[in-house]
């Protein structure tokens, strides 16, 4: 059995594929007033895609992320890993 830690690492494609689908939404959002950053936060949290409107295809968008991959995404992003 080995004995070191291995190390996940999601492909950097995948991590510009979930940013441009979270400018989408965030975009999508501002521009039907919301506070995007709360509806974003808050179908994080809570998974209930109705916190993300249908304009601009946004809640078909983000239904398309996994809900781990995203927070890994953002925690590796605000970290600056």
């Amino acid at each position: 059995m080995d004995d070191f830690t291995r190390k996940f690492n999601l492909a950097t494609e995948k991590d510009e594929e979930i940013h441009q689908i979270l400018l989408t939404v965030y975009r999508a959002l501002e521009e039907k007033g919301y506070n995007p950053i709360n509806q974003i936060v808050g179908y994080i949290l809570s998974e209930d895609p109705t916190y993300i409107t249908n304009h601009n295809n946004a809640r078909t968008l983000i239904r398309k992320i996994d809900r781990d991959e995203l927070l890994q995404v953002l925690v590796r992003k605000y970290l600056g890993q």
